[in-house]
């Protein structure tokens, strides 16, 4: 099956010589989660923009489900929903009539049963007949949704779409945005939350200085790239490792109290039993062992402090 997102050989140089994007080639498949990760300034938002049609790349192509964004952007549009990261919902006329006039701008007939019930999901039904401009930020924040959905798009971008919004909604974003995919709907997003795409997300990509750096499926990016780490606590402070145990991969706990030993789970050995040898050897006693692996958010960060491609060494 082909993929409903298909990005080749994607550039976006600006006037000014900056590059945004640089070569991107991505697939997404139809029905996914995909969480898309980068620090601020990576190029996330250009390249959702530039699928949405929002911006003109300078090369490459995109294929929304198998339409061409340039050369058949209406086809393609009407696939696609979007959630920016701005809010940009400050008009005067009331939450139903925008949200009906969006779904007859991508060339839906008009279907009010379906309409209530996106309001309703969002928590919105109460404020239909009311002029947005009165609405609290919370509330533009889950109009703006409501639009992106009103035609009942196969693809969704959410940027930053929990970005300074309460609890109540985040958590009725989530459940929508599974039921949504329990439906058939592609979901991408991009979050700072990044505990979120690591509970939400089938696959991640991660962009950096314009270079999609890494594109991998949730669990194996973490088995792969992840690390272990056993977290001794120490039966009296350490305020400096013993001689015996430099060059070890250890640190001291901010306490004193704790030594933290990190290792690849996936090597051969993982050194802990010549570990255990040296402690004892050293006379550093503990009293308790517990163990952790590494978060998508420490593996995201390893990733982008990384020089990039070409960068001085």
């Amino acid at each position: 099956m082909a993929p409903i997102i298909s990005v080749k050989g994607l550039t976006k140089t600006y006037a000014s010589g900056f590059q945004a994007l640089k070569g991107v080639d991505l697939e997404i498949e139809e029905g996914e989660i995909f969480a898309l990760l980068g620090p601020n300034g990576a190029g996330k938002s250009t390249l959702i923009n530039i699928i949405c049609g929002l911006a003109r790349p300078t090369a490459g192509v995109v294929l929304a489900g198998g339409h061409d964004i340039v050369r058949d952007y209406r086809a393609a549009r009407a696939l696609i929903g979007l959630v920016p990261q701005e809010i940009m919902a400050e008009g005067f006329e009331t939450v139903w009539a925008t949200m009906a006039f969006s779904r007859g701008l991508s060339g839906k007939g008009p279907d009010p049963a379906f309409l209530e019930t996106v309001l309703r999901d969002l928590t919105l039904w109460d404020k239909r007949s009311s002029p947005i401009v009165t609405l609290s930020g919370g509330m533009k924040r889950r109009v703006m949704i409501a639009k992106a959905l009103s035609h009942q798009p196969r693809i969704l971008f959410l940027d930053e779409p929990t970005a300074g919004v309460d609890v109540d909604l985040r958590r009725d974003l989530w459940a929508m945005v599974r039921r949504l995919r329990d439906g058939g709907v592609t979901i991408i997003l991009t979050t700072h939350y990044i505990e979120e795409a690591e509970e939400m997300a089938d696959r991640i990509g991660v962009i950096n200085h314009g270079e999609l750096i890494l594109v991998e499926e949730k669990t194996a990016l973490m088995r792969n790239l992840g690390t272990r780490q056993l977290i001794l606590t120490l039966a009296a402070p350490l305020h400096g490792l013993p001689g015996s145990l430099a060059g070890e991969p250890l640190e001291i706990g901010a306490d004193g109290l704790s030594l933290i030993y990190t290792f690849d789970p996936k090597a051969t050995g993982t050194g802990m039993a010549d570990l255990m040898g040296a402690l004892l050897n050293a006379g550093v006693a503990f009293r308790d062992i517990q163990s952790r692996e590494s978060s998508l958010e420490e593996i995201f960060v390893g990733l982008v402090r990384a020089p990039a491609k070409g960068a001085a060494q």
